[in-house]
């Protein structure tokens, strides 16, 4: 009866140890997996700041062309309409006196 008991206890121990042990390895598993999805989640947040950085980047660009237009623009106006005043000018001074 005593070892009967014994192997009793002693099966329950095996399948008790058993047991942890199993749960300790689905546990690294699962730590595993969460480690490994934590890591494309950073890689896709990075990655879309990235994209989102290369965006404004690009829309300060297309702003600072637009603007260099507006002032080249500009500039050959003021140039257009001082050449105009130059030659009213000339043609003053060119026409005789009365």
């Amino acid at each position: 009866m005593k070892r009967l008991v014994l192997l009793v206890v002693a099966l329950v121990f095996a399948f008790s140890m058993t047991v942890m042990a199993a749960d300790k390895a689905a546990d690294k598993a699962t730590a595993k997996a969460v480690k490994s999805e934590a890591a494309v989640k950073a890689a896709d947040v990075k990655d879309d700041a990235a994209v989102k950085a290369a965006d404004v980047k690009d829309a300060a660009a297309v702003k600072a062309d637009a603007k260099k237009a507006k002032a080249a623009k500009k500039a050959k106006a003021k140039k257009a309409k001082a050449k105009k005043v130059a030659d009213e000018k000339k043609a003053e001074e060119a026409a005789p006196a009365k």
